[in-house]
């Protein structure tokens, strides 16, 4: 390809800025703030981006020394994130606040820019950061919401405890062999891939539909003898052989809740992290992972339930609650609510 060709391809790209201004109209009242909260989300993962490339020769690896409020061991990338988003989202004047899987409460921005500011940002800043020591793929999950406080007040945690419906708009970053930031405001699914030689996100992957059904199956199956009956059940199901239905399938299991959902988001699966005895709440975040990859899979046309129920219909009470899940192509997660139901 010639200099030329290069460049009036380039030109023909649309950037994540210029598809968001574009897309302003399908929203009543829109009044350009998504754009400018999207800004700051974009700024804050190209820092992100740059330290994770130079994992191994930079000192982002490793654990901080400190743990979460979950009793987690902090990893260095998890801290960095958290500061570099949190900053990020502060100074663009149009958050109140930020709730992070980092931080034990909520972040009040009460700075002259932030008051009167209509939204709340929920966030992993890094999902799966213990993977960065072995060049694995991670990602940021977020979510935007409406804040349901008085605008002339500071922010109040009611503003973070909404059902997962109530989202205004949500996505994730994945660091891939590529970059990529995938979002959703409730008009279909959209992917976009980061150049980092200009520091741009192009538009690679629109209207992102999720097949009826896949052959993958991601679960840590280490776990396996702790899981519930159904879902045992339900794992032997996808093992069996069956022309009709195109089992056995594959097992695919990275680690990283992001890398999981991207691979099945594309190419069809499930991806489940049911309760168990270690964890008979689930292991994964309602407010920070579960309601943000539930959002942009219902509008991928994918189905996202904690086996019985709709995630982004539950009640969250408190703001790091967690949840099972089971996420992905419409006909392998209602066959795994037929199992759990069978065997409830």
């Amino acid at each position: 390809m010639t200099d030329i060709q290069e460049t009036k391809q380039v030109k023909d790209l649309v950037t994540l800025g210029e598809f968001v201004i574009q897309k302003q109209h399908e929203y009543p009242g829109a009044t350009g703030d998504l754009t400018q909260i999207f800004g700051a989300i974009k700024l804050a993962a190209k820092l992100v981006h740059r330290e994770i490339n130079k994992a191994g020769i930079a000192d982002i690896t490793g654990y901080a020394g400190q743990e979460n409020v979950q009793g987690e061991q902090q990893q260095k990338l998890d801290v960095y994130a958290n500061e570099k988003f949190k900053a990020a989202l502060a100074a663009r004047g149009l958050v109140c606040g930020l709730a992070s899987e980092e931080e034990e409460s909520f972040v009040e921005f009460n700075q002259p820019q932030n008051v009167g500011s209509k939204y709340v940002v929920l966030i992993d800043p890094v999902d799966g950061s213990s993977n960065i020591d072995v060049n694995v793929a991670v990602g940021t999950i977020f979510s935007i919401y409406r804040r349901v406080s008085p605008e002339d007040g500071p922010v109040q945690l009611e503003d973070f405890l909404q059902k997962g419906t109530e989202q205004v708009a949500a996505g994730y970053v994945i660091f891939g062999s590529s970059t990529m930031l995938v979002y959703t405001t409730g008009n279909g699914v959209n992917g976009f891939t980061f150049d980092p030689s200009i520091g741009v996100y192009y538009l690679s992957h629109e209207n992102m539909r999720i097949p009826e059904r896949g052959q993958i199956y991601s679960v840590n199956e280490g776990n396996y003898v702790h899981f519930p009956m159904g879902v045992k059940q339900y794992i032997k199901y996808c093992q069996e052989r069956d022309e009709a239905s195109s089992r056995p399938y594959a097992s695919r299991y990275i680690g990283s809740l992001v890398a999981d959902f991207h691979r099945n988001l594309l190419k069809g699966g499930i991806f489940f992290y049911p309760s168990y005895a270690g964890h008979p709440k689930g292991k994964l975040r309602l407010l920070y992972e579960c309601n943000p990859i539930a959002f942009i899979m219902e509008q991928a046309g994918g189905i996202a339930s904690d086996g019985h129920r709709r995630v982004l219909e539950l009640e969250p009470t408190e703001l790091h609650q967690r949840t099972p899940l089971f996420v992905g192509s419409p006909n392998m997660v209602k066959k795994a609510e037929d199992f759990m139901r069978a065997f409830a």
